[in-house]
């Protein structure tokens, strides 16, 4: 028999056994073939198996309030706090609109989307800013720092130190927020954040700071240490505030300080705040307006120790209307429409010594 015919009989003898195998009923030998001898395994490496993908909570996003609309009605400085003594980021004209993201806790400063400012956002005074719905603008904070604050009521030194033997570093002004980081003994004197004072500090009068909390501050030396926090009962003493010169803004009747024509559609509303002194310092302002009506009123606020005079002109002579008009009043004027009127506010010392205004002026078409 060849060789390929001894091959078939054995694959043939094989799957006859094979066969003969699976039909018995009675348990197979150990030396029986099984069908499961005959397979071949092929052991392959073992494969992992991947992991269920781990599921991650989205991030929690901070809330953000949708900003609110306003517009100014006189040329602001954008500053980095809510006071004066903060940096100036740049400035907003009249009428302009801004986007309010928030205020002060005294609701005297707003927080605005600031394109000028290193984060995006700065702070304007809130008097000159017309906002539909002031009780929807939220609180986002005061001062930049953490403690308590306080809101200053009238022009003030800050000085290196309790007392005014110290060196001045600079002014705060009505309506600028504070924050308060210590106190005198007899809680005459505030320490407040103060940039450009020694270790970022400075002193203010008490007497012109409004805030609650004040018996809680420690109390502090002329060198910022602390040594107490039990404040004596003392009755505080009046304070007569230092009067320092007004700074020249370089206005005159030819170029006002401020100017707006009103219009029906358009502005109907004015305000400009400066100040104004003598014998020293800047000693008149003007501000310019052109109605578009008959009626226009007018009204003025102050504070400080002198005391303004309004002069009403048109065409270089002076008018009638305004003479006699005093802090915290208002009064209606009938003038011409469409004829470019100036307002002049000026002090007179009394008595030789420095006499300081730090005026508001309302103009508004009366309909």
């Amino acid at each position: 028999m060849d060789y390929k015919g001894r091959v078939r009989r054995c694959i043939f003898l094989s799957s006859a056994v094979v066969l003969l195998a699976l039909g018995c009923e009675r348990p197979v030998s150990n030396n029986a073939i099984t069908p499961e001898s005959l397979l071949v395994t092929m052991t392959m490496p073992p494969s992992a198996i991947p992991a269920p993908a781990e599921t991650y909570a989205p991030p929690t996003l901070a809330q953000t309030v949708a900003p609110l609309e306003g517009t100014t009605s006189a040329q602001l400085n954008v500053r980095s706090e809510p006071s004066t003594a903060g940096s100036s980021l740049g400035s907003i004209g009249p009428f302009e609109r801004i986007q309010i993201i928030g205020k002060d806790a005294s609701g005297t400063w707003y927080q605005i989307l600031d394109s000028q400012s290193p984060d995006g956002r700065g702070w304007v005074s809130a008097q000159y800013v017309e906002v539909k719905d002031k009780a929807a603008v939220p609180v986002v904070g005061g001062a930049a720092g953490s403690g308590p604050t306080g809101l200053v009521t009238q022009q003030v030194n800050v000085r290196a130190g309790p007392g005014t033997g110290f060196e001045a570093l600079g002014t705060l002004n009505p309506n600028d927020v504070v924050t308060l980081t210590g106190k005198d003994a007899k809680t005459v004197w505030l320490q407040i954040e103060f940039a450009n004072g020694p270790d970022g500090r400075g002193w203010v009068t008490a007497a012109y700071v409004q805030a609650s909390g004040i018996e809680a501050l420690p109390i502090m030396d002329q060198s910022s240490e602390v040594t107490g926090t039990v404040t004596p009962s003392l009755v505080q003493p009046t304070i007569t505030p230092t009067v320092i010169p007004a700074p020249s803004d370089g206005d005159s009747a030819q170029s006002p300080a401020a100017s707006v024509t009103f219009s029906p559609a358009g502005p109907r509303l004015l305000i400009y705040s400066s100040d104004i002194s003598a014998p020293q310092g800047d000693g008149e302002d003007w501000v310019g307006f052109t109605p578009y009506d008959r009626f226009v009123t007018i009204s003025l606020s102050c504070l400080g120790n002198g005391v303004p005079t309004l002069e009403l002109r048109q065409n270089e002579k002076s008018l009638q209307g305004l003479g006699g008009l005093a802090c915290g009043e208002t009064r209606q004027l009938d003038l011409e429409p469409a004829q470019a009127y100036l307002i002049r506010l000026s002090v007179n010392p009394a008595g030789g010594a420095l006499d300081y205004v730090h005026y508001i002026l309302k103009i508004e078409a009366s309909r």
